[in-house]
């Protein structure tokens, strides 16, 4: 037993080494010679090095494969209860914690007030970017003979699928830009917290139709009311207490105590909202956005920004080996039309409410681009549809593939969009900055 702990963290930590290497290696080649956002070349490292191609190669020294997740390189048949996540559990985990840092620093970094001000607009773009894409998959995969009808439980999961957003992604780059803090970046940031919550409401519905259930109307109230109250406690909870919060934490005199702390904190939130049925990140991101405003946000700039820089690139690059290229031949025909109707569904679905509640074309796209990213909450959802046989893993492979297109665009195409000069606002208010006060 305690010879495979030992042969386990050994695995793990030189999986970090080469993902390290390769993450700067290949953001710099983004940067430098594509003049494209580092974040691009983190998400194509992983699909080079995961375990779907280098990954697999058998290393000597007896290491064997080095990336070899739970199903192999080639995607073996599903096992009861096994897990569908294709890297080890360590490894995924350790994506998740990086998960965590990068969004309490983007809470960290949103402005709370501008945040209140555009949540009308966020939860009209967030309604909009769950409607449209539902609406487009479920009818395409009736359409090309996937599901007999739109209320078959495998029409309706594609729907779900195909609602998601990962909003880790877009606060990656737009950090990186220095444009969260404007109003396109915290619309994008609150719209994926409400769309969370629908998500989950979409899930329950369709895995309980898919185990041949009706789903009570009161069922789905109550995952809906636990949800958004949980949210709406840490939050407005978080923002009473945020100054006591911050006097606590400030009197610690040992070195590293405010760094130390405040990352407990945002582990907690996480944890509890995994607990009561939203992501973690969204945990992370409420708990850094209660403290955004304290003095404790200042003193956190420098020293959190270190671990983020070393962390943060893990996570993407965990999210490449996901992608899983040779299981996207079989449905090209589908996954194509599902990953078409993805990307149009959040651009309109999301653009146009965000054009009837103030923003103009730019930003309405800028919003519209934002929220396109699927990443790895799409893959969960596809993995529980998977494992209840909701789905077979021809359905599975179109879910990839529409989550390796809109995770690998985003990038691409928000870039440009936010390097573009002018405000996203039709009328844009009196001392409104354009980009985030924090250097």
């Amino acid at each position: 037993m305690e010879e495979g702990i030992r042969e386990i963290v050994t695995r793990l930590v030189l999986q970090l080494a080469v993902i390290l290497v390769a993450a700067k290696v290949f953001g710099e080649i983004a940067e430098r010679i594509f003049h494209q956002p580092s974040v691009l070349g983190e998400l194509l490292a992983g699909v080079l090095i995961g375990p779907f191609a280098l990954g697999a190669v058998t290393l000597p020294l007896e290491i064997g494969p080095l990336f070899l997740g739970t199903w192999g390189p080639l995607f073996p048949l599903l096992k009861e209860n096994e897990g569908f996540i294709p890297v080890s559990n360590e490894l995924y985990a350790f994506a998740q914690v990086a998960s965590i840092v990068l969004l309490f620093v983007a809470g960290l970094e949103t402005d709370l007030g501008r945040f209140f001000r555009f949540a009308p607009q966020a939860t009209a773009v967030a309604v909009g970017g769950v409607v449209l894409p539902f609406l487009l998959a479920d009818a395409s995969t009736v359409l090309l003979g996937f599901a007999p009808d739109p209320l078959h439980p495998t029409a309706l999961f594609m729907g779900a699928v195909s609602t998601a957003t990962s909003v880790g992604i877009t606060a990656r780059v737009l950090s990186d830009l220095r444009r969260l803090d404007t109003p396109e970046g915290v619309t994008v940031l609150g719209a994926a917290v409400v769309d969370d919550v629908l998500g989950i409401l979409v899930l329950t519905i369709v895995v309980g139709m898919g185990g041949g259930e009706s789903v009570a109307p009161a069922a789905v109230a109550l995952v809906g009311v636990k949800a958004v109250g949980f949210w709406l406690v840490l939050l407005v909870g978080g923002i009473a207490l945020s100054r006591f919060i911050s006097a606590v934490i400030s009197r610690f005199q040992v070195q590293g105590a405010n760094l130390a702390l405040s990352l407990a904190l945002a582990f907690l939130a996480s944890a509890l909202a995994e607990s009561f049925g939203l992501a973690m990140i969204i945990g992370a991101y409420s708990i850094g956005l209660a403290l955004s405003g304290t003095q404790l946000a200042r003193r956190l700039e420098e020293p959190v920004a270190a671990v983020y820089q070393a962390l943060v690139p893990i996570f993407f690059v965990v999210m490449g080996m996901l992608v899983n290229v040779p299981a996207m031949v079989g449905v090209l025909t589908l996954g194509l039309v599902i990953t078409a109707g993805a990307i149009v569904g959040k651009i309109v679905g999301c653009g146009l409410p965000a054009l009837a509640v103030g923003f103009n074309l730019t930003g309405a796209s800028r919003i519209g681009i934002g929220m396109l990213p699927r990443g790895e909450v799409a893959l969960i959802i596809a993995g529980v549809g998977l494992v209840t046989n909701t789905i077979g893993p021809e359905l599975f492979g179109v879910s990839i593939l529409m989550t390796a297109a809109t995770t690998l665009l985003a990038p691409v195409l928000l870039v440009p969009l936010f390097q573009r000069e002018g405000s996203g606002l039709r009328q844009r208010p009196k001392g409104t900055p354009t980009a985030s006060p924090h250097p």
